[in-house]
This record gives C-alpha cells, sequence and structure tokens, in this order.
C-alpha cells in the first residue's frame, strides 16, 4: 500500500509557499456553472484529488474544463446535463455545491448524497431549506436530491439555523440568477465565502456582506466567465506554522495570510512560540525549551478556532509541558486520529468532545493510519515529532487536501518520502490536463 516514511527528529529550516485554498477553489469551479458565456480562467488551483474530482464532475454536466500547470479554464455554456454522475458526486460532499448554479441557470438539479470524510453527519438540510425558501420544489428519490425551480428562482430572506459554509455557498450562488433581493442572515464568515463573492461579482453578480453575518445578493439576469486567482490555504498554512512551531528552527510560510489564522496564531502565542508576519507570508520560531506549553483550545466557526485545525494542534501538543485540552464543538465524530497518536506514545483520552492531552517528552515511531483528511495531516507532524521511523497509510485521505506536502517539508529539511503501490517514490500528484 502507498504510504509516507518519516525519520523523525530532523529539524525544519526555510520557506514553504502554501498554495491555493482548497475550500475555496472548490465552490469556485462550481461557481463557473452560472456563466452562460465567456470563459472562466481560475488561476492557483492546487493539485488534489478533490480539486480533480470537482472538475470531472463540472466536465460530466458538460463543461468544457483544462488545466494546465495551476491554472483551469472552464467553458460552461456547453452544460447539457443537471445531474452529475454518482461515483465523483459520492468522492467528496462539496459535490453538493453544484446544485445552487445548476438550479439558478437550469431550474433543475438532480444530486446524489454527497461523500467525503466520516467526521459526523453534515446534512444538506439547510441548503434545501435556503432553495425552497426561493421557490424551488425538493424531493428525495433513491437517495438523491430533486430539486425543481421551472419558473426560476425568486430573492427570499433566510435564516440559516447554523453558519454553514456550505449551506452559506449553494444559496449565495443559487441567489445570483434569482428574481429580486435575497438576504442570507447568520451566514458563514470565512474567508473562502469572501473569495467565493469576489469570483461571483467579477462574473457579474451582486453579492454585498460576505465575511459579516449577512450577505445581500440582487439577482442578474445572466453571467459569464471571469478571472480569479484563488486565496492561500489557511488550513495548509496552519499545518506548516504548527510542524514549524514543533521541529522548526526558523519555517517561513510564504503566500499565508495572518488574518486568516489570527485565532491559531495567538494560541501559538500563548503556547510560546515566536510569530513574525508580512505583507508574503508568516515566519514561525520555536519555543526556546523545544516543547510548548499547555493549551486550552475550542474549535468553533471562524473566526473562532477552526475545526480543520484540531488534529494538528492535537499532535503537536501531545510533547507539550503540562495538561492540554481540547474541545471539538463544530463535528461530533473528529477524534479518530487519537488513537493512531497513542499508537506513537501521546496520551490523550477522550471524554465527550474533549481531549485530555497529557504532554510526554518524545513520540515513538509507529505504523499509522489517516482516516481522514486533517487526520493525515496531524500523523506527519506526529512523525517528524517522534523518535525513529513512521510510516503514515491512507494517503488518498491527504491527496485530497495538500499540495505536494512530502515535496514541501523535504524543501524544509524533512526526512521523509512517499512510497506508492508499485514502490516507486512520488512527490507530486498531478491533475490531468
Amino acid at each position: 500500500m502507498a504510504k509516507i516514511i518519516i525519520e523523525g527528529g530532523r529539524r525544519l529550516e526555510g520557506k514553504v509557499r502554501v498554495s491555493g485554498a482548497k475550500n475555496a477553489v472548490l465552490p469556485i469551479l462550481s461557481a463557473s456553472i452560472l456563466a452562460s458565456s465567456g470563459v472562466s480562467v481560475i488561476e492557483d488551483v492546487p493539485s488534489l484529488l478533490d480539486v480533480q474530482n470537482m472538475m470531472d464532475t463540472v466536465a460530466a454536466l458538460g463543461a468544457t474544463v483544462q488545466e494546465r500547470n495551476g491554472t483551469v479554464r472552464i467553458n460552461a455554456s456547453t452544460i447539457h446535463s443537471t445531474e452529475p454522475p454518482y461515483d465523483l458526486v459520492r468522492r467528496m460532499r462539496a459535490s453538493f455545491t453544484v446544485a445552487g448554479p445548476l438550479l439558478a441557470r437550469f431550474g433543475e438539479a438532480k444530486i446524489a448524497s454527497p461523500g467525503g470524510c466520516n467526521i459526523g453527519p453534515r446534512p444538506v438540510d439547510l441548503h434545501i431549506k435556503g432553495f425552497e425558501a426561493m421557490g424551488a420544489k425538493a424531493q428525495i428519490v433513491d437517495g438523491c436530491v430533486h430539486l425543481t425551480a421551472p419558473h426560476g428562482l425568486h430573492g427570499a430572506r433566510i435564516y440559516l439555523d447554523i453558519p454553514s459554509v456550505g449551506a452559506t455557498q449553494n444559496i449565495m450562488m443559487a441567489a445570483c440568477l434569482a428574481k429580486g433581493h435575497t438576504i442570507i442572515e447568520n451566514a458563514a464568515k470565512e474567508p473562502e465565502n469572501v473569495d467565493l463573492a469576489n469570483y461571483l461579482n467579477a462574473m457579474g453578480a451582486h453579492v454585498r456582506g460576505a465575511g459579516t453575518d449577512t450577505i445581500r445578493i440582487d439577482g442578474v439576469k445572466s453571467m459569464q466567465g471571469a478571472t480569479h486567482t484563488v486565496i492561500p490555504d489557511r488550513i495548509e498554512a496552519g499545518t506548516y506554522l504548527l510542524a514549524g512551531a514543533v521541529m522548526g528552527n526558523g519555517v517561513y510560510v510564504e503566500n499565508a495570510v495572518s488574518e486568516h489564522v489570527m485565532s491559531l496564531i495567538a494560541k501559538l502565542e500563548e503556547a510560546g512560540a515566536r510569530i513574525e508576519d508580512d505583507v508574503a507570508g508568516i515566519r514561525v520560531w520555536p519555543v526556546e525549551r523545544g516543547r510548548l506549553k499547555a493549551l486550552d483550545v475550542k474549535t468553533h466557526y471562524y473566526p473562532a478556532y477552526p475545526t480543520d485545525l484540531q488534529a494538528q494542534i492535537v499532535a503537536s501538543l501531545s510533547t507539550a509541558i503540562g495538561t492540554s485540552t481540547v474541545t471539538e464543538t463544530v463535528f461530533e465524530n473528529r477524534f479518530l486520529h487519537v488513537a493512531e497518536l497513542q499508537r506513537m506514545g501521546a496520551e490523550v483520552k477522550i471524554e465527550g468532545r474533549t481531549a485530555i492531552i497529557e504532554g510526554v517528552e518524545k513520540l515513538s515511531g509507529a505504523s499509522v493510519t489517516a482516516t481522514d483528511l486533517r487526520a493525515g495531516a496531524a500523523l506527519v507532524i506526529a512523525g517528524l515529532m517522534a523518535d525513529g521511523l513512521t510510516e503514515v497509510h491512507g494517503l488518498h485521505h491527504i491527496d485530497r487536501g495538500y499540495d505536494n506536502l512530502v515535496f514541501k517539508l523535504q524543501s524544509l529539511g524533512a526526512r521523509i518520502r512517499r512510497v506508492d503501490d508499485d514502490d516507486r517514490p512520488q512527490l507530486r500528484v498531478v491533475a490531468s490536463v
């Protein structure tokens, strides 16, 4: 089986560049469906399995999709289907974001229940509630959500029970071609939603308030392709900042935006690390004694500490001085990585939604398996910290969200390599052209 092999204990030093944000580019690819004319050019697109799956999904609907060197060109004027193939949809939850654009432009969408990481239930009820408020009818047939709006969508005031990122994105995209004015209240504030709104506006939409809890959209009659550069990936940036805090000797995370990771920066500084930021990136210096101070961390919706960096900070705190607590409030099944960290000598116990971490002096290398995307990154950080060799399996999870992870860590001096099924090292997963 494919695996990453890490010889731990090597200090990290130098510069690593953050790629475009996975959680921004996926809805942006979906939003391209809204363009009835012109070509969309999306730049700084990361080479990830999830991105490839989304490109394949849009192409399966009839669009022309070309990728080359991190730039994707999409001509959506040729779309002829409103039902993406089940085999593609089942691979990731973000595939459901094609529902809003298809419904708005064609008056219909039929989407199978989406897949993704096993981190707890993430129903699409809020998406459907928003579509219905705009005049759509929804039916669940044979495990598929069938949405119809034969007379088009109309504007509405929509309150989200929770600030769901996906529901905010889907409703925002659908509202762009709806007749009249739409207000989304208790909207998700994530930077990725701001990036999506900027792309939509470049396509001719009228979206205001993205990044706040109230988003207002005035519907337009049509939209066209546009050129857009994706924002940097704040979760990838946070992963490298955490690795630099526990194993670094001065790591500069280029292209990271400090305003997007302020909650992490605050925690790293509280734990004793030193952070310096400038317009081009963020540099992290480790604590003087080499071990972080214990922390209390609670995940919540942006701008609070992100759930997508929970596993990584649990790994980083496994060797902290003292007792740390990490409470997960967003997803109920996101501590599957703890059992694997325990195999490496971490002393972590779970009480309800809280991980209690008794810091140990050292972790030991072991054979471990990633249970989801962010758990995979956490195990890589643990392997960098550990004495001896660590083998990380389940790489399909990591490939979904980290562009060139092994190569980038090698550039910082890590002793790490990837061995694929044919026993040949592979340093990069490249989306097909």
